[in-house]
């Protein structure tokens, strides 16, 4: 076996890994936050501003870091986030701890999200079926972050895992698995004797010729985040779900992305980009629309808390957990445009600081308009602003891309 056809197994291992102690640990925050401190809808939004001030930063602390290569980032971001979620499984502080702690765990979480694509794409050779691999390289993250979702419905329904424990046990077997990918790192870099990053010098890649990845980027962060953050939000507060069903709900997402995001990396490769950004952008307007919908008529009174209207909540939080993982095609567009080929790690940390900047202003308008007019006026928002992402789909030239 060629000694690059081992290392992809190693990366493989880094991405399970990965997924497993995210999984414990950030895909249920809503729900600590809930549980250990009684937090409200616009404490709930606040909350987000430090949480992600490192996302909007990280292309600075990559950019300095990048004399590292990206293995040894992507091993300072586990170890940021193992010594933070330790402290707050073994310790459970008060509220201003957590937040320094969250502060730092979010840190090492937003190192290691560019580079889970960056460190693949490169190992991937064969240009033709670049959306095929990245599609089977998110499929084996989303595997494990379901058997990250299968344990917490577990854990949380039968009682061994709670929030408000002593010891929060969930936290802890993230501070394990993610130590594991730490030794994983460790091992494939071994095996690769230039770092994959070839860049080393500090540079921050702001091109013209990027400016609709930038823009998709940006439009992402802002529908993520108001769907992380007040999409369970209304199902906890409103409809009183606890981690239990939240976590079924992310469970069945991932399952379904298994054989999703293989499946829409082959469509990637057959139909090309362009037809994909109008399909992802299509979703979010259908998807946040629809939650209003939902939101209002239970705010109001209109639907019942049981029965139908539930579990169409609970399909639009499955479509969006999907959604989401379309990520990959705003990545294949990146990977499809690059004026230079070392630009796409220091592009895919830009976009991710450059969605962050924003996230940050929507995570707390988000909880002011909650209070002050109504839940469902933020999902409303987001699906109208959703229209941005048809117009990029528009605005894609076909001749630009490799894969048309």
């Amino acid at each position: 076996m060629k000694k690059s056809s081992k290392s992809i197994y190693f990366y493989y291992a880094f991405l399970a890994l990965t997924a497993l102690g995210l999984g414990l640990s950030f895909e249920t925050l809503s729900n600590y936050l809930k549980d250990a401190f009684a937090v409200n809808a616009l404490e709930r939004g606040l909350i987000e501003f430090p949480r992600e001030i490192p996302g909007a930063i990280v292309f600075l602390v990559i950019s300095y870091l990048a004399f590292l290569g990206d293995i040894r980032i992507a091993i300072i971001g586990e170890t940021l986030c193992v010594l933070s979620i330790l402290l707050l499984g073994f310790l459970s502080p008060g509220f201003a701890v957590m937040i320094l702690l969250l502060f730092v765990f979010s840190l090492g979480m937003h190192l290691l999200l560019p580079l889970l694509d960056s460190i693949g794409l490169s190992l991937v050779e064969d240009e033709k079926t670049m959306g095929s691999k990245l599609g089977f390289f998110k499929g084996i993250y989303t595997s494990f972050s379901m058997v990250a979702m299968g344990m917490l419905f577990i854990g949380f329904k039968t009682g061994f895992f709670s929030y408000t424990a002593r010891v929060i046990k969930p936290f802890i077997l993230c501070a394990l698995f993610m130590s594991l990918a730490i030794v994983i790192l460790s091992l494939l870099k071994s095996r690769i004797r230039n770092p994959i990053s070839a860049d080393r010098k500090v540079k921050w890649v702001f091109r013209k010729e990027y400016k609709y990845y930038y823009v998709l980027t940006i439009m992402t962060g802002i529908q993520k985040q108001i769907m992380f953050v007040f999409g369970p939000w209304v199902l906890i507060e409103m409809l009183n779900k606890k981690t239990d069903v939240i976590s079924v709900l992310f469970f069945f997402g991932t399952f379904i992305g298994i054989f999703f995001i293989p499946w829409l990396g082959k469509l990637i490769d057959r139909f090309g980009v362009r037809k994909l950004l109008y399909a992802d952008a299509i979703s979010f307007v259908f998807v946040y629309a629809s939650y209003g919908l939902l939101t209002s008529g239970f705010r109001n009174g209109i639907l019942a808390t049981i029965g139908i209207p539930v579990f169409l909540a609970y399909v639009l939080i499955i479509l969006d957990k999907m959604s989401m993982q379309m990520s990959i095609i705003r990545t294949i567009y990146l990977k499809n445009i690059l004026v230079e080929e070392s630009d796409l790690t220091k592009t895919l940390t830009m976009g991710l600081s450059l969605d962050h900047c924003v996230t940050i202003m929507f995570a707390v308008l988000g909880g002011f308009i909650w209070t002050r007019y109504g839940a469902e006026y933020i999902f409303y928002g987001v699906s109208l602003l959703s229209f941005v992402n048809v117009f990029v789909a528009w605005k894609v030239k076909p001749e630009s891309l490799k894969i048309h």
